[in-house]
């Protein structure tokens, strides 16, 4: 199994986060653009300038240059499975803007350019589950045969107003060494950001995230 994330090179690039958010707003609702990075849960244009600089997300406008853009993104999704027919779930995560974000789904992460599935499966789980089980290699194996693609088309809920089309890849996999109850786990910095202007430092970031197991049946 080795499914990789075709996307090299988003379509655009800016040059600063100031200069993307002069070509989105006369593109997007003026009240969904401000809400960025104020309604509790959302994220602001240093997140989605760090996005489009890793080449996460691709925002593609070819039919119409003053309709909203496309953010189209892959993105890899782990059904953990544990003991007794349990799914792991994040329940929710706390931002660094101090507010709370409900998740109650699997996790998931956006893939980078090139990387191979396996290589993205690892890099989440080492991301955000590392704090309790820490970096040691073979902790993760993935289910054989578990593997399903799918597309989903829906506003972003990260940045309201922007249409979003996620390519998700989905596995089950297990995962050595996790609480066998409900816990917590801390993230590292997203991005590694050496500019002068400290992009990172100015975009909404994932510093706290909270797991529950539940039957896989509800999943």
């Amino acid at each position: 199994m080795s499914h990789s994330n075709p996307n090299p090179n988003p379509h655009r690039r800016f040059a600063t986060p100031e200069s993307l958010s002069d070509w989105l707003k006369p593109r997007l609702p003026s009240d969904s653009f401000a809400s960025w990075g104020v309604k509790p849960g959302t994220k602001n244009v240093h997140n989605l300038f760090l996005e489009l600089s890793e080449g996460e997300t691709t925002l593609i406008n070819d039919n119409d240059d003053s309709s909203p853009p496309v953010r189209a993104l892959d993105v890899v999704t782990i059904r953990i499975i544990g003991s007794n027919n349990r799914v792991l779930i994040e329940l929710r995560q706390e931002l660094s803007d101090g507010t709370v974000r409900d998740r109650n789904r699997p996790l998931s992460e956006k893939m980078k350019p090139g990387e191979t599935l396996e290589a993205a499966v690892a890099r989440a789980v080492r991301e955000e589950l590392g704090s309790v089980i820490g970096d040691g290699d073979g902790v993760v194996r993935i289910v054989p045969d578990s593997y399903v693609k799918k597309v989903e088309e829906r506003v972003s809920v990260s940045y309201p107003g922007l249409p979003a089309r996620y390519m998700l890849h989905s596995v089950d996999a297990v995962v050595d060494g996790l609480p066998d109850g409900e816990f917590c786990t801390e993230e590292g910095a997203e991005y590694e950001d050496t500019g002068e202007n400290r992009v990172a430092d100015a975009a909404i970031s994932c510093k706290k995230h909270y797991w529950r197991w539940v039957d896989a049946n509800a999943v």
